[in-house]
């Protein structure tokens, strides 16, 4: 017997196709295959390679996940709702996922593994390192910080020698700029939490990354960090996380 779907079934899952975002994909070559780096939304992004998908910062806030695959590990960087989102990590993970996380994200009940500033895990292919992520004078008082050192991780995340920098909510702080051979780097600039463009092109200017993406920069003007670039060799690459 054959069926049919009904004229409002059609309407339905045409609306569904309809409704899924067309994402910009980066693929990068390494010696043990490509990756495949999708931005979701603002801090969020997802990588893929060797059939492993790792979910950086999910969270739901104007973010969509639907069609996505369910990651084999999840990264997240701090305790602000647009790192840390409980309701997007159990979206996104699966039996076994391995979440890493700083010890402020397990405090606030997160539960993982815990990777602090300096440290590294092994993970298949991926090796995944804690980079410190802190404001040098960004506050919301005096005497304040928005992010302090030691709570938040940025993380460089390397595979088949490919080296991939998230740098999280920072300023352009000595250890980042003491990063060495960088392919690949995502840099965020939005006041007043993390930098200008042009901070954040000074920071970028110091350590060098062969491909910079800026990220978390809301309405910050991404073509004033580029054109602060222009005389360098690196390459940057705007893409729309706000789609």
């Amino acid at each position: 017997m054959r069926s049919t779907l009904s004229l409002t079934a059609l309407i339905a899952f045409s609306t569904c196709l309809t409704a899924q975002p067309k994402r910009p994909v980066a693929e990068f070559s390494t010696s043990a295959g490509p990756v495949r780096i999708t931005p979701i939304h603002h801090a969020s992004l997802m990588m893929e390679a060797g059939g492993q998908v790792i979910q950086i910062d999910p969270a739901l806030q104007a973010a969509n996940y639907e069609g996505l695959p369910q990651a084999d590990v999840i990264l997240i960087t701090d305790i602000h709702g647009d790192h840390m989102d409980p309701k997007a990590v159990e979206k996104v993970k699966k039996s076994g996922t391995l979440v890493l996380e700083p010890k402020a994200v397990l405090d606030k009940g997160i539960e993982g593994t815990v990777l602090n500033n300096g440290e590294s895990k092994a993970v298949g292919k991926w090796t995944i390192e804690a980079i410190p992520m802190y404001n040098l004078t960004r506050g919301p008082a005096e005497g304040k910080l928005f992010h302090d050192k030691g709570r938040g991780n940025g993380y460089v995340i390397t595979y088949g020698g490919k080296r991939f920098y998230m740098a999280g909510d920072t300023e352009g702080i000595p250890e980042m700029r003491a990063l060495k051979n960088i392919d690949v780097a995502f840099i965020p600039m939005n006041l007043p939490y993390t930098m200008t463009p042009e901070e954040a092109a000074d920071a970028v200017r110091a350590f060098a990354p062969k491909v910079v993406f800026p990220y978390h920069y809301q309405k910050s003007d991404v073509n004033a960090f580029k054109k602060a670039l222009a005389d360098t060799k690196i390459d940057v690459r705007l893409v729309d996380w706000y789609y």
